[in-house]
C-alpha cells in the first residue's frame, strides 16, 4: 500500500500576533491563488492571549509559491486597488 506524500515544503512568509491579521493576510494570499495555512499554538485563541509569543501566528505557503507570496505582501497596490500589504513592513 502506497503512503500518501505529506506536504512538508512549507515556508513562513509572514509572522504576526493574533489570528485576526493572520486571517486577513491568508485571505489576500488565497484570493491571489496562493495556498496558505496558519501555524500557531492552540492555547492563544483558546484563552485570547497575544503576549510572550503565545499569540504568534506564522503564515506559511508551499515553497514554490514563496516568491509570489512575498511579492504580494510587500508590493504596492496597482492603480485602483484598495488592498495593500501588511502595514508594519512599510516605512
Amino acid at each position: 500500500m502506497d503512503e500518501e506524500r505529506r506536504v512538508t515544503d512549507l515556508v513562513t512568509v509572514y509572522v504576526t500576533q493574533g489570528l485576526l491579521q493572520a486571517n486577513v493576510i491568508r485571505g489576500a494570499l488565497e484570493s491571489a491563488g496562493i495556498p496558505a495555512i496558519l501555524k500557531y499554538e492552540s492555547i492563544g485563541p483558546t484563552i485570547g492571549l497575544t503576549i510572550d509569543g503565545i499569540g504568534r501566528v506564522e503564515i506559511r505557503v508551499p515553497m514554490k509559491w514563496e516568491k509570489e507570496a512575498r511579492d504580494l505582501l510587500t508590493g504596492e497596490p496597482r492603480h485602483g486597488e484598495h488592498f495593500s500589504g501588511p502595514l508594519d513592513d512599510r516605512d
